[in-house]
């Protein structure tokens, strides 16, 4: 089976995985020159991945538009999330749990 990608608007640096994927290939569409994509690590379906390496401090380009900064250097082929990326539409994204989305500077009794 082939993993599928979109890369919604041709200015983002990142696409969205249509399948779950284990690393590997993945064929992307849209409009790019790059139509395959190295998969570094597991990603789930709707996850963005880098089109290209993302430096530190470099915008996260997804629909056409500003949505975050690396926090760190993202490899291409490499999951983009909270890990790697602040969000620009969330000041709190920084503090949510990578798997549950829950907030971690929120002390529940």
């Amino acid at each position: 089976m082939t993993v599928h990608g979109i890369l919604i608007n041709a200015e983002d640096n990142v696409i969205t995985l249509l399948e779950n994927a284990a690393s590997g290939p993945v064929a992307v569409v849209g409009e790019t020159q790059i139509k395959c994509l190295e998969l570094g690590e597991p990603v789930e379906s709707g996850h963005k991945v880098a089109l290209r390496t993302i430096p530190a401090g470099e915008t996260v380009i997804k629909y056409g538009i500003a949505i975050g900064l690396a926090t760190q250097a993202i490899e291409a082929g490499r999951w983009v999330h909270l890990h790697n990326c602040r969000s620009n539409l969330d000041a709190r994204s920084s503090t949510l749990d990578l798997k549950t989305g829950a907030p971690s500077d929120t002390k529940y009794t």
